[in-house]
């Protein structure tokens, strides 16, 4: 039997404050049965990706000392990089194809609204799939992003 999207893991990665949108987003994962994961800061979200499986990261634009080119450049060093989903309350056309010309998956608007959030994610997790892995020298390991 084939297994639907929506039945399929996921685990992720919310990184910044998401004072208003923090809510939804955690009811989406639980009601999803998806693995939500929180940090504020660059510090505890690269612990997180060393002691946890991540599939998507989904990150602020304007996370204190770490700037969403930051992020994407230390997801790149990993073996197995995670999708990266930028997020922002200014979310228009010129940072939506800046993001994506240098390799980001998604731009979501906020506030988010649930379909749209619930279809970016799921749609990342089947590229994280398909994305083929980094070489061992291209780790976190290797000081990449420490």
């Amino acid at each position: 039997m084939k297994i639907k999207t929506h039945e399929k893991s996921v685990s992720a990665l919310l990184v910044g404050a998401y004072d208003k949108d923090r809510q939804l987003v955690k009811d989406i994962f639980r009601t999803s049965g998806w693995r939500l994961f929180e940090a504020q800061d660059r510090g505890r979200s690269l612990r997180c990706l060393c002691r946890h499986p991540i599939h998507v990261v989904i990150a602020e634009t304007d996370v204190p000392d770490w700037h969403w080119k930051k992020v994407l450049n230390d997801l790149l060093g990993l073996e197995r990089p995670p999708q990266l989903i930028i997020t922002s309350r200014n979310a228009d056309d010129r940072l939506w194809a800046e993001a994506l010309n240098v390799g980001v998956y998604d731009v979501l608007a906020q506030p988010f609204d649930r379909n749209e959030v619930v279809r970016v994610v799921e749609s990342a997790r089947r590229h994280f799939e398909v994305r083929p892995m980094r070489s061992a020298g291209a780790s976190l390991a290797s000081g990449a992003v420490a």
